[in-house]
């Protein structure tokens, strides 16, 4: 379950993330993420969050990069987190985190399996990941189905965390199924790529899911100071 630094070494068709957070946990990109984790934080202080929901507008904007580092920085401060995997059209969790994917959240959404057998542990102390599982014909129904919400008050009931990693949601209607089971949504935009009324119209799409939109995050901003001048590339 090794997790890979510096460059994406191409794994049963897809690209490994690269989980900043856990091999250069000092950088700024990973201080970036910290920060993200403490606004959400102090965003329960007067609700409960425990679901997060991450999507962006379209595709490659590196929301699923986002999701998994979240993930990681949570784990860091000592919470038991369970990531999961619900982009179920392309799904990515089990390249990041090099765990197969024979089976995942839709086999226990269709109950060939049970939550506790269905997810793994990671290289990452408290951080476990439920990867998709096979593709199914029919995504939106099955993460609208009462199996999911059971899923949920089972994963709740286990896990400190729990982050969602969906499709963008210009794209599908998983995000909005999805949305209004979550305490909290992270829209996930990337500089030069994400055009203002893309993201105008993702924002109101999950206001109209009732989603709880806890904040955006910006990928592939250059950032400049005096000591350094560094560039993350989220692909």
């Amino acid at each position: 379950m090794g997790l890979r630094k510096k460059k994406h070494p191409k794994s049963m068709g897809g690209q490994r993330r690269i989980l900043i957070t856990a091999y250069d946990p000092k950088s700024p990109v990973s201080e970036q993420y910290r920060t993200i984790r403490t606004n959400i934080q102090y965003a329960s202080v007067d609700r409960e969050i425990k679901v997060i929901l991450v999507t962006s507008a379209g595709p490659g904007e590196g929301k699923s990069t986002t999701a998994a580092n979240l993930a990681v920085a949570f784990a860091q401060a000592g919470n038991k987190v369970l990531m999961v995997d619900g982009d179920l059209r392309k799904p990515t969790a089990h390249f990041t985190f090099n765990v197969p994917n024979t089976f995942g959240l839709t086999s226990v959404l269709t109950k060939q399996t049970t939550l506790d057998d269905a997810y793994r542990k990671t290289d990452v102390q408290n951080l476990f990941i439920l990867s998709s599982g096979p593709i199914p014909p029919n995504p939106s129904e099955v993460l609208g189905s009462e199996s999911m919400d059971a899923l949920l008050e089972e994963a709740k009931s286990m896990f400190d965390i729990i982050i969602f990693d969906t499709p963008p949601v210009l794209v599908v209607a998983d995000p909005q199924i999805l949305a209004n089971k979550a305490d909290g949504s992270i829209l996930v935009t990337s500089s030069g790529k994400t055009d203002i009324e893309g993201a105008k119209k993702a924002k109101e799409i999950l206001a109209n899911a009732k989603a709880k939109l806890l904040g955006a995050v910006l990928n592939n901003k250059s950032i400049k100071s005096t000591d350094y001048y560094y560039y993350y590339n989220n692909k």
